[in-house]
């Protein structure tokens, strides 16, 4: 068979998964799939999976499965990575909706965030997926919305899961393991003042006004900074106000992403900001909890073992949702997310295909020698 995958792994079964989720990772980034609007790569997804044969069930633009010989005594697994992506910028010479393989990269807009991860977490499913001897159950999760942290992606499936002991969230990470990252709440804030003419002495600026505010975001230290996560991040990213040059604005709109710690409670960051603040803000829906897993977690000592590193993301995902202990994890560069020309090497991805299936394999001996392992 000729492909973009011009090696063999060691593992012949798993082969077959590796092409055909790689084909499928192509056909996912030529059909366009902002947040919300995920409705063609959910048919691909939910196609492609059953033709190979899965059950599936589906809310929303979420897809999501289970292994074939299910058993209600073991613990189960989440697999899950997201198929929504951003839109392009402005930036890209190339077209986002062209999967295109050059010098052992594919480039297309979500081909790194998240697409080589979803494509080797599906994968890695359907190598598990008819094995009778696993100690464990496999939930594959397929998900939309969560680029915008929107109420109808992985948020609003989790009751419909059967229960879940652990998760792994594919995300790019160069198949490292995030055991911990900061959750992520907007705040939409409004500085008022009184409008007047700009050439004489007339009104209130609400510019100037939201400017005390905004440096204090700046440059204010909660008192308070985790162990793990380190502090609570404020950054004002987007202001607006003004009609017109000659008139003193009554309004000054200002936006502030705060990346959130387990040093403080949603209820708690709120409070302080607004005893330091004179502006009115509101929070936007979707706020990211802070996420942490125990280092002695099975699935991160496992990892370790087979030479994976432990550290703290910087980022957020869709582990805020989740209430289970989570490792983010999955091929791929972060700092390639939302760039120009969006790529990843097919390297990149079978190395993530192999690691997940190693890391799985790894897990069987604790498991079976741990029958309390469903409630860690």
């Amino acid at each position: 068979m000729k492909t973009d995958f011009e090696y063999q792994t060691d593992q012949d079964s798993f082969f077959p998964y590796q092409v055909e989720s790689f084909e499928l990772l192509k056909k996912l980034i030529s059909a366009p799939s902002f947040s919300g609007q995920e409705e063609m790569t959910a048919n691909l997804i939910e196609s492609f999976l059953q033709d190979n044969y899965v059950f599936t069930l589906r809310k929303h633009n979420n897809i999501w499965c289970y292994n074939l010989h299910f058993d209600h005594t073991k613990p189960t697994i989440l697999l899950n990575s997201h198929h929504d992506t951003v839109r392009p910028t402005a930036a890209y010479t190339k077209n986002p909706f062209e999967p295109v393989v050059c010098d052992g990269k594919l480039y297309g807009l979500g081909s790194n965030d998240a697409g080589g991860a979803l494509v080797s977490l599906i994968a890695t499913f359907l190598h598990f997926f008819k094995r009778r001897d696993l100690p464990f159950n496999i939930c594959l999760a397929a998900t939309a919305e969560e680029e915008n942290s929107g109420e109808k992606g992985l948020k609003s499936i989790l009751d419909d899961l059967l229960p879940v002991s652990f998760a792994i969230v594919g995300e790019p990470t160069n198949m490292q393991m995030a055991i911990a990252e900061k959750g992520s709440m907007v705040l939409d804030c409004t500085a008022f003042g009184r409008s007047g003419h700009a050439a004489r002495e007339e009104g209130d600026n609400a510019i100037y006004r939201a400017l005390k505010d905004i440096q204090w975001f700046s440059s204010y230290v909660f008192p308070i900074e985790s162990r793990v996560m380190g502090p609570v991040k404020m950054t004002v990213t987007e202001v607006n106000a003004g009609i017109q040059h000659n008139i003193v604005p009554a309004e000054c709109k200002f936006t502030v992403d705060v990346r959130l710690t387990d040093a403080y409670t949603e209820k708690e960051l709120l409070h302080i900001i607004q005893n330091h603040t004179f502006c009115e803000f509101t929070v936007r829906p979707g706020v990211l909890k802070p996420s942490c897993i125990n280092q002695l977690h099975p699935i991160v000592k496992t990892g370790l073992s087979i030479g994976r590193a432990a550290y703290i993301s910087p980022t957020s995902s869709d582990q805020g949702w989740l209430d289970m202990p989570s490792v983010k994890m999955g091929p791929g560069e972060s700092a390639r997310s939302h760039t120009a020309d969006e790529f990843i090497y097919l390297e990149e991805i079978k190395e993530g295909m192999d690691i997940y299936v190693q890391l799985l394999e790894s897990l069987f001996p604790y498991l079976v020698n741990n029958p309390d392992s469903k409630n860690q």
